[in-house]
């Protein structure tokens, strides 16, 4: 079966997208600026609303690039260690995901390495900062060293389908030393071809759709201020498209 990992930032999101199919979770705030580390109480109210879907915990100090100062590395750390020490249910499996490179684009070893010790025991997924590596094999090697347990990448193309051929290329290279999960752009209508054409065994996808505000004065033509708040809508978890996405999954497999 190939496992499903569903990107969110909004809490109500993970209980409906572990009813609907997903394998597990990348749990994230402020998915329109690229993702950065969701709050202490955002991940402890995930956790008190799932019971058995994993929970990867994106950490990232900040938006923009992935070379990090000494002090946001040490805030990383920190945000690390203290998710690690949340309760949790027995059955949810916890997981971080990181992502630190050098300015000339390649893994930061020192960084990763920090990372990866804050994390412990606790595994660790190299994100897309990847598909920025000029040279992806060595990165993937690198990785691999480093102790990652998986590497989210589009295989450095806009998007997983366009850059199926050097998912697979990186899929043989991994050999079974790292997973990788295949994300940007994953769609149920071609994700069949990208399983069957890459060897991936994980997709990840943000499962979103246009809610209108729950706000009475939501786009009211009173406020301006508002407005510039609220435009009357937000992008929450569809539980119809997590289900599409498992189906067209399971059928892939089935077919196999």
């Amino acid at each position: 079966m190939t496992l499903l990992e569903i990107c969110l930032d909004d809490v109500d999101g993970a209980p409906v997208a572990e009813a609907a199919g997903a394998d597990r979770l990348e749990l994230c705030a402020a998915i329109g600026e690229g993702g950065i580390t969701p709050s202490l109480g955002t991940v402890a109210a995930v956790f008190d609303r799932v019971r058995h879907v994993g929970v990867q915990v994106l950490v990232r100090q900040r938006p923009g690039d992935f070379v990090y100062s000494d002090a946001e590395l040490d805030a990383m750390a920190a945000d690390i260690r203290a998710i690690r020490a949340l309760p949790r249910p027995e059955g949810v499996k916890l997981g971080f995901v990181v992502g630190a490179l050098t300015p000339d684009g390649t893994i930061d070893r020192s960084a990763t390495e920090r990372l990866v010790a804050a994390a412990r025991d606790v595994p660790v997924t190299f994100h897309k900062a990847f598909d920025q590596c000029p040279d992806q094999f060595a990165a993937l090697d690198r990785l691999i060293d480093l102790g990652c347990e998986r590497v989210l990448t589009s295989g450095g193309a806009v998007s997983a389908i366009e850059g199926s051929a050097q998912l697979a290329e990186l899929v043989a290279h991994a050999s079974g030393r790292i997973a990788v999960l295949a994300g940007g752009g994953v769609r149920p209508d071609h994700v069949g071809e990208l399983v069957r054409t890459t060897g991936v065994g994980e997709v990840h996808l943000r499962a979103g759709a246009s809610v209108p505000s729950a706000a009475l004065a939501g786009t009211n033509e009173v406020s301006p201020t508002a407005r510039s708040y609220d435009p009357g809508h937000r992008i929450a978890t569809s539980r119809e498209l997590v289900a599409r996405m498992r189906a067209a999954l399971d059928t892939a497999t089935a077919t196999a």
